[in-house]
């Protein structure tokens, strides 16, 4: 699957095809946010959690950059 056809996906697919397809790599707490990094295919999704009321609050996708930065445990190319 490409990133392409990852955002033509309605999002409810975006998340189901984040926990079926999806590789976990890791997690970071920021204040009261969690964010849960995955890795599919060449590209990366980050799911964005309110840790107060347990909830999905967004997400975002990328191939690199910024948003990769904070996860230093995850290597800049997959």
């Amino acid at each position: 699957m490409t990133l392409c056809e990852y955002k033509m996906l309605s999002d409810d697919d975006q998340y189901d095809t984040v926990l079926a397809k999806g590789k976990f790599l890791d997690i970071v707490i920021e204040g009261n946010s969690k964010f849960v990094l995955y890795a599919i295919d060449k590209f990366f999704v980050e799911v964005i959690w309110d840790t107060e009321k347990d909830e999905i609050i967004g997400k975002g996708q990328f191939k690199e950059g910024d948003n990769l930065d904070k996860y230093s445990n995850v290597p800049k190319e997959i």
